[in-house]
């Protein structure tokens, strides 16, 4: 008989977590506060369009999300697309992303072209993120690329995502996006992003078949209150005033909540999880009757909007209808956090007329705002030192979420790793 075991959580990681454990023989019982497994990656009705609330891709080097598909029978499903990326700046629209468009771009000089092309050519290349944990980065690339590159191309990147956290972020970090994005070439000209057939819902669906299918349990609207802690060991979980045994606990919420559900810590784990600093985001998702650009992602430097870019997610999964990812990031406790959805979608509206000026009143079919107020971990030089283990000094208690995967970036094929070494440790 197999070990019975609370899994915190029904994100990506929640829900790899439980998968390894059922398939090794043991009885997961994930705890979800939302009513919908997924996390960040849950679809949502879009007035009859089933999509995530928060814009996902894949790249050609998330080994462990195409592992998973492959063992679930969804290989087939996985589509791959050559995707554009652009630029708005100085009021037009430019290409990027490759040799061609850098050399093309309007408003940067010979030299920091040169300059900029090397780093990203050179942090394709590196392999050892070591030597760049404990430095900081805004300072690691204005030294590379310069200064008139990095105002020109990084610096809003930067401020409108990061605010207050902009010149304490972990070079190590942003060198894995950089080279993510880089790895999805097939060539210098060319990217390729890819897309799951039914968007991030299909693979939601099967894991959570599969667990159930192996006697694993998914509760839905079932908030843990507490996990309960007694001589350095866990007893259980208690879920609304009822309290419930189990022999182990695995959390994969958001470390800020896990002050507030697991009290009885050591007061140093508790300060170590309390330090750990988060970025909102809200998310305006758009509907159109016409395409915005030709590009799926694009980079903007413009005075008079808030944001770093915006994803045309039709761009890269054809939906019959043109769909726009806007996202706000900012720190959850920033005023602009608190103002009503209709301040963004009014933004939003601006934003896009100003890109495409052909668009009028009549082509914005909806607009929908999202909120997530521990979107994105802030990764500081040095960042997995300042964490707690993932193994807890209590016998019988892992706790992780987006932040564990430093320096790689939160997403769907680090969630689904991470989730399966966890399962694998906890049960040796």
């Amino acid at each position: 008989m197999g070990q019975r075991i609370a899994v915190l959580g029904a994100g990506p990681m929640g829900l790899a977590t439980a998968y390894q454990l059922a398939k090794d023989g043991h009885q997961p019982v994930i705890f979800e506060a939302d009513d919908r497994v997924g996390g960040m990656t849950a679809t949502f009705d879009f007035s009859g369009l089933s999509i995530e609330r928060y814009y996902h891709f894949h790249c050609t080097s998330d080994t462990d999300f195409f592992a998973l598909l492959e063992e679930l029978g969804l290989a087939g499903k996985m589509h791959w697309v050559e995707t554009k990326m652009g630029y708005w700046f100085q009021n037009r629209l430019q290409p990027w992303g490759n040799p061609v468009a850098l050399l093309k771009f309007r408003g940067l000089s010979p030299i920091a072209k040169f300059r900029y092309g090397l780093h990203a050519f050179l942090c394709t290349k590196r392999k050892d993120w070591k030597p760049l944990d404990n430095i900081e980065a805004s300072g690691w690339i204005k030294k590379w690329v310069g200064a008139e590159a990095y105002e020109i191309l990084w610096r809003r990147l930067f401020d409108y995502k990061f605010y207050d956290y902009a010149d304490n972020l972990s070079a190590a970090w942003i060198w894995s996006r950089i080279r993510r994005i880089g790895q999805s070439r097939y060539d210098l000209f060319h990217e390729k992003l890819g897309y799951l057939e039914g968007g991030s819902g299909t693979l939601l669906q099967a894991m959570r078949g599969a667990i159930e299918a192996h006697g694993g349990e998914v509760r839905l609207k079932s908030k843990a209150d507490k996990v309960v802690i007694s001589e350095g060991k866990v007893l259980g979980v208690e879920v609304e005033g009822r309290f419930e045994a189990f022999d182990k606990v695995i959390s994969t919420i958001p470390l800020p909540y896990v002050p507030q559900l697991m009290p009885d810590l050591p007061p140093d784990i508790l300060r170590r999880f309390q330090s750990v600093n988060n970025i909102a985001v809200v998310c305006v998702i758009v509907k159109l009757r016409q395409a915005l650009t030709e590009y799926f992602w694009l980079n903007i430097n413009d005075p008079d909007m808030d944001i770093p870019g915006l994803v045309e997610y039709t761009n890269l999964r054809p939906l019959g209808q043109h769909i726009v990812y806007v996202p706000f990031y900012m720190p959850g406790g920033h005023a602009k956090f608190a103002d009503p959805d209709q301040v963004f979608l009014d933004k939003v509206r601006g934003y896009l007329q100003k890109i495409n000026p052909t668009l009028c009143a009549e082509d914005f079919i909806e607009l929908r705002a999202s909120r997530y107020r521990f979107a994105q971990p802030v990764c500081e030089p040095g960042h997995l030192d300042k964490l707690p283990p993932v193994a807890l000094p209590i016998r019988g208690l892992w706790v992780a979420d987006t932040s564990y995967y430093y320096p790689e970036d939160r997403g769907i094929s680090e969630s689904i790793g991470f989730g399966q070494k966890m399962a694998l440790q906890a049960v040796r």
